[in-house]
C-alpha cells in the first residue's frame, strides 16, 4: 500500500471516479474557475457539475501557466 505522506499523488482521484462529482460545483470551484477564464478570454458555461469544473480548471491552468 502507498504511503500517502512520501506520495501526494497517491490521493489525487480522476473527477470522474467522485462520489460528488455530479453535484454543483464548489464556490471555491466557481470563483477560481471564473479567475482563469478571465485570463484566458474565455467564458465558463452554465451548468457545470463539480468534476466538469474540476477538468475545466485543470485545463486553464495549463492555457494560463497557473497552478501546478
Amino acid at each position: 500500500m502507498a504511503d500517502r505522506n512520501n506520495n501526494p499523488d497517491a490521493a489525487v482521484k480522476d473527477p470522474d471516479d467522485w462520489v460528488t462529482g455530479d453535484e454543483p460545483p464548489t464556490a471555491a470551484q466557481e470563483s477560481y474557475l471564473h479567475t482563469l477564464a478571465q485570463e484566458a478570454g474565455e467564458q465558463v458555461p452554465e451548468g457545470l457539475t463539480k468534476a466538469e469544473a474540476s477538468r475545466r480548471i485543470d485545463e486553464l491552468q495549463a492555457e494560463t501557466g497557473r497552478g501546478r
